[in-house]
């Protein structure tokens, strides 16, 4: 069962690789020449979307072409240089004035460890019962293609919005009229002011009502979260660190992009890999 298909591995893997450095097969400062030749980039780079799709442990995806450590470590020198491919290089520019957000409180979403930014010492949640694990806020486009997102505690009560919105200021320059779809999670007191203070138009679900918005506008923000749990490593992960699980999600989030920009170009566009039904 392939990972994911030619035509959105292929485009992928070209625009990663144009980042990597160039590296010999062999170690030219060995003294006698004969050093073990180097895994292949591209081995572990499909090992690593193995694992983003399947969820599947390191050791488990292993086999006698890379071993988990080689996977590992690989993972953590591309972090370190900050490879992480960019979902798009104007990810606002399909639908700009329109802005979704929303927060997910995965219940299933548990990790082995502590939920992150626990350490901050703020106390267990009476509501979330001190459950271990992450929630996350995502903020996508008018097509729903993610444009950053924030990562909390599952012990956490108040949604991070203001972290969430501070996203945009990547972005670059913004439309004057920007309207922001919020689900009934934000409605408190606090997160309709936080959009407001940007200049931004809320529009918000509130609890107990079923708002008109949530057949229309803010769905697209629901679906980018079912795109995002079709990757098994993001639905259940058991990543000790924050910062490999965002660089997972970075890599989900160019996935989704690539994957969306191909279906649209396909009626409009040809090329020798596209595929032979719209995506």
């Amino acid at each position: 069962m392939p990972t994911l298909p030619s035509w959105l591995t292929e485009p992928l893997w070209d625009q990663f690789t144009a980042l990597l450095p160039h590296r010999d097969e062999f170690d030219p400062t060995h003294p006698l020449g004969c050093h073990r030749r180097r895994i292949a980039d591209r081995i572990v780079f499909d090992k690593l979307l193995q694992v983003l799709r399947f969820g599947c442990s390191y050791e488990g995806i292993a086999d006698s072409t890379c071993s988990a450590t080689t996977i590992r470590d690989r993972r953590d020198e591309w972090i370190r240089r900050g490879l992480r491919p960019a979902a798009s290089d104007r990810p606002g520019r399909l639908r700009p004035h329109r802005r979704s957000a929303a927060a997910r409180h995965r219940r299933r979403w548990r990790h082995h460890t502590k939920a992150p930014r626990r350490r901050r010492g703020r106390g267990p949640s009476p509501v979330d019962r001190r459950k271990q694990g992450m929630k996350r806020s995502v903020l996508v486009e008018g097509y729903g293609i993610p444009l950053g997102r924030v990562l909390a505690g599952a012990n956490g009560t108040t949604p991070p919005l203001r972290p969430t919105l501070d996203r945009l200021d990547a972005l670059g320059p913004l439309p004057d009229d920007i309207t922001v779809h919020l689900d009934a999670g934000y409605d408190s007191g606090k997160d309709p002011r936080h959009a407001g203070e940007r200049g931004l138009h809320g529009e918000i679900a509130h609890k107990g009502e079923k708002a008109p918005i949530q057949a229309t506008r803010r769905w697209h923000v629901e679906r980018t979260n079912a795109w995002h749990n079709s990757f098994n490593r993001l639905q259940r992960c058991y990543e000790r660190r924050e910062i490999v699980v965002d660089a997972f999600f970075d890599l989900a989030d160019t996935i989704v992009t690539l994957r969306s920009l191909i279906r649209q170009a396909w009626t409009t566009h040809r090329w020798n890999a596209r595929p032979a039904r719209r995506p």
